[in-house]
């Protein structure tokens, strides 16, 4: 069985996703924090590919792309960081990125090294849905590359329920119209939000991101979907990190509550 779908399978509730950014804060940690995720207890994991103009991104995640191509970061040498990741993590890999960069590298040739090395599913959050239909779907089931489409509060009801017919694996619920970004507290607009796509009955999970970063937000936004995605505290507090394998454990077991 596929990893994701296994997953969610498996756990109906608080699945806990975190982000970070290939290459960041040193060019050689991707595999460090990968292990480091594991050991903490997180279900999924998204590696995000390093871009010039990460458009959906805040400060915080810009900066690190920023950094992680100072580093010398490329898609070839993300690809030969995972080369046997496999062998050490058991969980869901998915790779989040902008659609340049991965055309520049090759559609085919990505989907075969992602394969290869045991990436599970991919994130474009400006993949549009006929680029996808058209020209990529095939590609990717072939290679059993789950693709996530995002939704928005600004996301019709009819757009929502295309995106569920053509996805497998998960739906990203982005919490608000902004950019990512640690921020304190989820609003009452964002709650009526989150039951209007809750009432939706959709065939996939759902992960809310965008905001979320302590064990608070984390258990709110979970309780209106299967869990929810970390990544500006994550990758602000691997920044400031003096011990990587330390510093993530203990933050991935308190965001769970442990």
């Amino acid at each position: 069985m596929h990893r994701i779908d296994e997953l969610f399978q498996r756990k109906k509730e608080d699945v806990l996703n975190i982000y970070f950014t290939a290459g960041y804060p040193k060019l050689d940690d991707t595999r460090t924090v990968l292990k480091a995720l594991q050991d903490g207890g997180v279900d999924l994991i998204e590696i995000g590919i390093p871009f010039s103009d990460p458009v959906a991104d805040g400060p915080t995640i810009q900066e690190s792309n920023m950094q992680a191509l100072d580093n010398g970061m490329t898609m070839q040498k993300l690809f030969a960081q995972l080369e046997g990741f496999r062998e050490e993590v058991d969980v869901p890999v998915v790779v989040m990125g902008y659609f340049n960069p991965i055309m520049q590298y090759g559609l085919e040739k990505f989907c075969k090294d992602a394969q290869r090395v045991g990436i599970d599913g991919i994130i474009v959050p400006d993949l549009p849905m006929i680029e996808y239909l058209s020209n990529l779907k095939e590609m990717f089931d072939a290679h059993g590359i789950r693709n996530t489409f995002l939704i928005s509060p600004q996301t019709t009801d009819d757009r929502i329920v295309e995106i569920d017919q053509n996805t497998e694996g998960f739906i990203y619920m982005v919490s608000s119209a902004s950019v990512t970004g640690a921020k304190t507290g989820i609003s009452e607009e964002q709650i009526d939000y989150f039951k209007r796509i809750e009432g939706m009955n959709l065939k996939n999970p759902r992960l809310i991101g965008f905001g979320i970063s302590d064990h608070a937000s984390f258990k709110q936004a979970s309780s209106y979907a299967n869990g929810a995605i970390i990544g500006s505290a994550f990758v602000k507090l691997i920044g400031q990190s003096k011990d990587l394998n330390k510093d993530i454990q203990g933050f991935v077991k308190s965001i769970k509550g442990e």
